[in-house]
């Protein structure tokens, strides 16, 4: 069998003919396998969803219970799928999300979805997994991109709210794995008073406190009544309400934004950011380049983001690899 006969790109995303399946399709299709939770992966309406049981959990949170036709939950071993032996490995990039190893008639693919390597509490960590393809993001595949220790970024955070007590630290945060990280991040650098939520992020972190991640005291920012109760205080909200006059109604907002994106100075002044925090959920340069030179794959495919740059890393290591080219994958928003 040659890989493209296992797998191969179709409008929809990528499809597996022999399982008759796809996974993370941008549209409905009949069977699709999801890698995790975030909305550019993980669509509603599809006929028939396969995924772990968190990153189901997450998509009925987000799309009600009738998200799909039926769901299955994927277990830690193997199932098959129309004679298609499938199995899914945690990718470290949040909660529940997971890559998926798909076999048969001698030839193995793994995808990953996101993934990253990194230390992170909130999610499962990062397992490595062999096959015959490797199926890779490349959201930062490109040399520059170098991501800090996390911790170093969330000690700027805590120094400026030692400097600057009278003001309000509206931090940036997406919703599904960003925010959950960060408050452990801040919680494990020692910070235990409140931290203060958009409304659109507590029903996911009340969800992860659910499954046993631990982030504090946590509570709703709503500042109607005493503006000054939050002068020194973290507010985290969606990177979209800050465009919204929601912030100004906290005293003297500090504008912050966690992602990897931060590293590129032009983006951060762009949105108005005063302190970029440098924090991904994906993998750097260096991880990516690392990943495929552990793994050793016979052929390394690039779903997403830059795909150039490391498809030509790839030529000069002498590795087959080659660009998919799939269409409705963000670079890191949800």
């Amino acid at each position: 069998m040659r890989p493209e006969d296992l797998l191969h790109p179709r409008p929809e995303g990528l499809y597996c003919p022999v399982g008759d399946f796809h996974i993370d399709p941008v549209r409905p299709v009949a069977r699709a396998l999801i890698t995790h939770g975030h909305a550019d992966h993980a669509r509603a309406g599809h006929k028939a969803v396969l995924a772990t049981r968190r990153t189901l959990d997450i998509m009925a949170l987000r799309y009600g219970a009738d998200f799909a036709g039926t769901t299955q939950v994927a277990g830690r071993g193997t199932t098959q799928v129309n004679g298609v032996t499938v199995s899914f490995h945690p990718a470290g990039h949040v909660l529940g999300s997971a890559q998926i190893r798909v076999a048969a008639k001698g030839m193995s693919a793994v995808v990953t979805g996101d993934y990253k390597r990194g230390v992170d509490p909130t999610a499962e960590p990062y397992e490595p997994v062999t096959g015959d393809v490797f199926v890779t993001e490349a959201t930062f595949g490109l040399p520059v991109f170098r991501h800090p220790d996390p911790r170093a970024e969330i000690a700027r955070l805590l120094t400026s709210l030692d400097q600057f007590p009278e003001r309000a630290h509206m931090v940036g945060v997406y919703a599904l794995g960003k925010a959950q990280r960060v408050i452990r991040l801040i919680r494990d650098a020692g910070h235990d008073a409140p931290i203060y939520l958009h409304g659109a992020l507590q029903k996911l972190c009340d969800y992860y406190q659910s499954e046993g991640i631990a982030l504090g005291r946590l509570e709703p920012a709503t500042a109607d009544g005493d503006r000054a109760r939050f002068a020194g205080r973290i507010v985290m909200a969606p990177p979209s309400a800050f465009a919204a006059k929601w912030a100004q109604r906290f005293p003297e907002p500090l504008i912050c934004f966690a992602s990897g994106w931060m590293q590129v100075r032009a983006r951060a002044r762009q949105r108005g950011v005063e302190l970029p925090l440098v924090i991904s959920d994906h993998c750097d340069w260096g991880e990516l380049t690392a990943t495929i030179t552990e793994l050793d794959p016979g052929e390394v495919w690039v779903t997403h983001g830059r795909e150039e740059a490391l498809v030509r890393w790839c030529a000069l290591q002498g590795r087959a690899a080659r660009p998919l080219n799939l269409v409705g994958y963000e670079d890191e928003a949800e």
